[in-house]
C-alpha cells in the first residue's frame, strides 16, 4: 500500500467540491498571499491565531491606511473610485475587503445599487515594496475579481497592483491558468482548515524577513540531522558566544 504524507496529500484533491461553502466556514481572501508565500506562515496566522509586527508589516500597513478608508471613496469624471469594499464568494468560501475598485462608466459594465448608468469594476490592490517574482501577490488580486464576478454577475479581465516603492502600477491579467491557481490555492486551505494542520517548517531564503521567524522556528529544521544533545548544545554554545562580545 503506497502511504502519503502531509503534504503529499494537499497534491491529491477530491473531483468533488462543494457547490457553495456555508458562511461558517468561508476564509480570509487575503490569506491567499500569505498561502503562496509559505503554507507555514499561513496556517501559524488563520489556523493558530498568531501574529507579530516587524518593520516591513507595520510600514505596511501605514500606507494601506487611506486605501482602506471608505469615506475617501469619490467620484473623478467617468470614474467612480470605492476604496475599502467588502467582497465574497460561496464559490471559493472567502470574504475580505479590495483596496480600491475603479468602476469604469460602460455601456458594457453592470448596474450598481443607488448609482446611475452601467459600471466596469477595476481592481486595484496596494502593496508595500516593490513587484515579486512569484505570484502571492496577483493571486490575491485574482481572488478579489473573482468575488466582484460572483457578486455583480461580470466579467473581468484585469486590475492592477500598486506598489509603494516604486509609485507604478503592475497590470494583471486574470488568465485562466491565474484563476485555477486561486482555485486550488482555496480548496487547499479549507482542506487544512478543517483538519487544523499546520505545515513543517520549510527553510528559505524569506524566513529571515518574516514576522512570525520567532514563532515559526525555522533553524530548527537544521537541527534534523542532528541529535537533540548536539542541538541544544550548538544553541548554549552560541548564547555564550553573544554574552562575550
Amino acid at each position: 500500500m503506497n502511504m502519503l504524507s502531509e503534504d503529499d496529500s494537499l497534491s491529491v484533491r477530491s473531483t468533488v467540491r462543494p457547490v457553495e461553502y456555508p458562511e461558517d466556514d468561508w476564509l480570509a481572501l487575503s490569506g491567499v498571499q500569505h498561502y503562496e508565500f509559505c503554507k507555514r506562515q499561513w496556517a501559524l496566522i488563520h489556523i493558530e491565531q498568531l501574529w507579530t509586527d516587524n518593520a516591513r508589516t507595520v510600514a505596511g500597513d501605514l500606507e494601506h491606511k487611506r486605501a482602506h478608508d471608505y469615506s475617501a471613496s469619490e467620484k473623478r469624471g467617468d470614474t467612480l473610485i470605492l476604496r475599502d469594499l467588502r467582497v465574497f464568494s460561496k464559490m471559493l468560501g472567502v470574504v475580505g475587503d479590495c483596496d480600491i475598485v475603479e468602476f469604469q462608466a460602460s455601456e458594457d459594465g453592470v448596474q450598481l445599487h443607488g448609482r446611475k448608468g452601467k459600471w466596469l469594476p477595476y481592481p486595484v490592490e496596494y502593496k508595500y515594496g516593490t513587484s515579486k517574482t512569484n505570484n502571492a501577490d496577483r493571486l490575491q488580486l485574482c481572488g478579489q475579481a473573482m468575488c466582484l464576478e460572483e457578486m455583480l454577475s461580470c466579467h473581468i479581465d484585469e486590475g492592477a497592483l500598486f506598489y509603494q516603492r516604486t509609485k507604478r502600477r503592475e497590470r494583471v491579467e486574470f488568465s485562466e491558468e491565474l484563476r485555477a491557481q486561486v482555485v486550488n490555492a482555496f480548496a487547499d486551505m479549507h482542506e487544512l482548515f478543517q483538519r487544523g494542520y499546520t505545515p513543517t517548517v520549510k527553510n528559505q531564503r524569506g524566513c529571515s524577513n518574516c514576522s512570525l521567524k520567532d514563532l515559526c522556528l525555522p533553524e530548527l529544521m537544521k537541527a534534523k540531522t542532528q541529535s537533540a544533545r548536539a542541538y541544544i548544545d550548538s544553541i548554549v554554545a552560541g548564547a555564550l558566544e553573544e554574552d562575550l562580545r
